[in-house]
């Protein structure tokens, strides 16, 4: 499939809309609050829209999304689409400040915001005199400066015409989780929502209209709109919504049990703590999943291998970023390769390049490049970064790989992330997957650090298995362990202990912040 294949006037809204053909009455949404046919969902796409274009909402102005998962997540962000405007999801555990950048970069001109997010709005929003319009899902008690959700589309006409957008116009903006520090924005146009449906969703990961999808990946984020809204929706299957904590891994469970989904999505980090739980296959009924994916950061083999024998369930892994929206090298149903991200998607390419853009040889580490019609054109109002990073149709993803002699991607780390030791690079990556192979470790994450001679040498951040204590003698250990399994030259000088990672709300972990430490 390619975007010439769509009609050139497209809008996304279709990927609900098209359900009401044939499965109007089907269960589409399932939350512990709220169940919705696609019927009832298009119903309040519809009111959300009408109660948006009489505030003054225009075609190409960008309304907010600021809320847990849920269906008036979901309503709004098909409602802000349906008339031509650009949904912009917000991250919903940043800071007050953060949210000050993004208004102002993204000139909101309206805000949906969930009740108990309010209070970390109404610190930024009055300086913004783009913002027009404060939404507010939840009570609003005596309030006059805010709109309550609920009252707002309640009188609408539950009848709206989509909006005659070119299949190239921005339909969502995204800011980018920030590995590196301050946010991105990234804009998509209504055409790389069923691309990257088709192309991932249902061909590599083989998405059925029986699926019941269920993501930790929050709506916010590009690999939970795509995972766990978009491609099922496209396939006509159902999804399950969680609003609460990717952290409190009973509740994960106990939802998995309740709702029982057939695709569950998640992050490295967040299958080793499952494993970390000695009995959560007894405990807990995850019989109904026939299919985890995994994305993030790369899922290091033993993870991989001890999934497999505690569930039966593969895990498929793959790469993307939000430039081009999902995943675009990725391993497959019945074609795995543990340890790996699998092999270029359908509709992308990939090359691996040395600094001086020339192709590296098979096996070797270099720059991966991307070329795919759902790539973003650049970042918003940064255009030095878009230059360095969107060349021409490749966008240079800032990620270290090597190809093996099957044709497999394996990632080696992030271009920032390589250390040389000694003279010859070293994978972080590598060292990361053999310490979470001793039993002792549930996580953890290898960066660069000077040692007394000013030399660069690997050392590892580490999380215990329960069961496990922090000493002189576990750190010496590990070490040990790495200089049996690696070279000697890869091995972590020093070992850190500590009690969480810094990450991204979308579980990626900040090195750069490490680094510091």
């Amino acid at each position: 499939m390619r975007a010439s294949d769509l009609p050139l006037h497209y809008n996304a809204v279709e990927i609900l809309e098209h359900n009401l053909v044939d499965r109007a009455d089907k269960k589409a949404l399932l939350t512990l609050d709220r169940e919705m046919t696609f019927r009832e969902v298009s119903n309040e796409v519809n009111q959300v829209g009408n109660a948006l274009r009489k505030l003054g909402v225009r075609f190409g102005d960008v309304v907010g999304i600021l809320a847990p998962d849920s269906a008036e997540w979901v309503t709004a962000y098909f409602g802000v689409m349906k008339i031509g405007a650009v949904a912009l999801g917000m991250n919903t555990l940043m800071k007050p400040y953060e949210y000050d950048y993004i208004l102002q970069d993204s000139r909101a001109r309206v805000l949906i915001v969930h009740e108990s997010l309010l209070p970390a709005i109404d610190e930024v929003r009055k300086k913004h005199t783009t913002l027009e319009h404060t939404i507010v899902i939840g009570d609003i008690g005596e309030r006059t400066d805010v709109h309550s959700f609920r009252m707002l589309i309640g009188g609408e006409a539950t009848t709206l015409k989509a909006a005659y957008t070119h299949r190239e116009d921005i339909c969502m903006l995204n800011y980018s989780s920030g590995t590196t520090g301050e946010p991105k924005g990234i804009p998509h146009a209504h055409k790389d929502l069923p691309l990257t449906a088709q192309l991932w969703g249902v061909n590599t990961l083989g998405l059925q209209e029986s699926d019941r999808t269920f993501a930790l990946a929050k709506l916010f984020f590009t690999f939970g709109t795509g995972g766990n809204l978009l491609f099922p929706w496209y396939a006509g299957a159902s999804i399950v919504l969680y609003a609460g904590s990717p952290r409190v891994t009973d509740n994960i469970l106990a939802h998995i049990d309740r709702f029982k989904p057939t695709v569950f999505y998640n992050a490295p980090t967040g299958y080793a703590i499952m494993l970390s739980i000695a009995d959560f296959t007894d405990r807990y009924d995850i019989s109904s999943l026939r299919l985890c994916v995994s994305a993030g950061e790369a899922l290091p083999a033993p993870v991989w291998q001890q999934w497999k024998e505690r569930t039966g369930i593969e895990i498929i892994d793959g790469i993307g970023c939000t430039e081009v929206f999902h995943i675009f090298i990725s391993n497959r149903p019945g074609d795995i390769r543990p340890g790996s991200s699998g092999k270029p998607v359908e509709g992308f390419e990939a090359r691996i390049v040395d600094d001086d853009m020339n192709d590296v040889p098979q096996g070797e580490i270099g720059n991966l490049l991307i070329k795919g019609e759902t790539t973003a054109l650049s970042y918003l109002h940064q255009y030095d970064r878009s230059r360095r990073t969107f060349l021409g149709e490749w966008l240079f993803t800032g990620d270290k790989y090597f190809v093996d002699e099957d044709g497999y991607y394996w990632h080696a780390g992030r271009s920032d992330d390589m250390l040389k030791v000694g003279g010859i690079w070293v994978s972080p990556m590598e060292v990361e997957s053999t310490l979470i192979s001793h039993p002792a470790v549930v996580e953890c994450a290898v960066v660069g650090h000077e040692d007394q001679s000013d030399l660069v040498k690997p050392k590892a951040f580490v999380i215990l298995q329960d069961g496990y204590e922090a000493s002189a003698e576990l750190e010496q250990e590990l070490i040990a362990y790495c200089r049996e399994k690696l070279a000697d030259y890869k091995r972590p000088r020093w070992v850190q202990f500590v009690d969480e990672l810094p990450k991204t709300a979308t579980g990626k972990i900040q090195r750069f912040r490490l680094r510091e430490m």
